[in-house]
């Protein structure tokens, strides 16, 4: 049987920071890997102020992100496809969404073209935000709902019924990689080898803004190996990140001791599991044989 695991993100950047190390570990051991990016990213800031393209981000961000896009999946592998809807942006409270971007388009009409991937791939995971969209972006939070619409759709053969022949998904999971008690377990980690580190300032403010949020996840991927092909990853997206953020880039070694996992929660499962899990594919190859 083959395995496949597919990941849906609101943005193209989204996919390396939030699971590019797990897409590496389970493409090492003969898993297929589909990425999709609901939208192009087109209305992000540029975020890296030493940006050697800002030329080409001021005059055309779509163009660049895909190119951007393009050099990730090179980094780690996955196949890539594009949704193809526009970036909703992150507008100031009160003020209107653009017209025809993604938060905007109906969630039947957002979902068949993800529903017509699920059928082609045929991925017996799907990974995507929870409820909140991880942080409340309103592409994020529909990228949520246009995945779960998908998902059930997909296996429903009168939904949908021109989008190929249904495929039902076994487990969906949500990201819970970014988490309080990951970011502490690295803080004590620094402070232990390094009290001198920058990075204790900017964690000690991140640890005040996030608190002790409960931990979800179920299933702790162990992909620490692929650290340095994620963090890769996610300086291809140079317009959206600075290439020493200390927001997304701890020492690896330093991770590789204090949390040498990527997490995530699941949500729905066709097939017996244990938890806690160490696989996302927990399960599936042992109800395939039964069956």
């Amino acid at each position: 049987m083959t395995l496949r695991l597919m990941a849906v993100h609101a943005h193209p950047d989204d996919e390396s920071s939030k699971g590019a190390a797990t897409y590496a570990y389970y493409l090492d051991r003969g898993v297929e890997v589909m990425v999709v990016s609901c939208t192009g990213g087109e209305r992000g800031s540029i975020l890296n102020e030493s940006l050697a393209e800002r030329r080409h981000a001021e005059r055309d961000m779509a163009g660049l992100r895909r190119y951007e896009m393009a050099a990730a999946q090179k980094v780690v592998g996955f196949e890539h496809r594009w949704l193809g809807y526009a970036d909703s942006g992150l507008p100031d409270e009160g003020e209107p969404l653009p017209a025809n971007a993604f938060a905007t388009i109906p969630v039947e009409i957002s979902a068949e073209p993800l529903v017509r991937l699920i059928r082609e791939f045929k991925p017996q995971v799907l990974l995507t935000y929870d409820e909140n969209g991880g942080y409340p972006h309103p592409d994020h939070i529909r990228t949520h709902e246009v995945s779960v619409r998908a998902l059930e759709a997909a296996s429903d053969a009168s939904a949908y019924p021109d989008a190929g022949e249904p495929w039902s998904v076994s487990k969906l999971y949500y990201d819970r990689i970014f988490s309080y008690q990951r970011m502490k377990a690295v803080y004590d980690e620094i402070v232990a080898t390094d009290p001198e580190s920058p990075l204790i300032t900017s964690m000690t403010e991140l640890r005040s803004w996030m608190k002790e949020s409960p931990f979800l996840a179920t299933t702790q991927v162990p992909a620490g190996a692929f650290f340095e092909v994620r963090d890769n990853a996610l300086r291809a997206h140079a317009s959206q990140v600075s290439p020493d953020s200390q927001f997304f880039f701890w020492p690896n070694e330093l991770q590789l001791k204090a949390w040498p996992f990527e997490d995530y929660q699941l949500i729905s499962s066709k097939v017996e599991t244990t938890m806690p899990e160490a696989d996302l594919f927990a399960g599936i190859e042992d109800d395939h044989v039964q069956r």
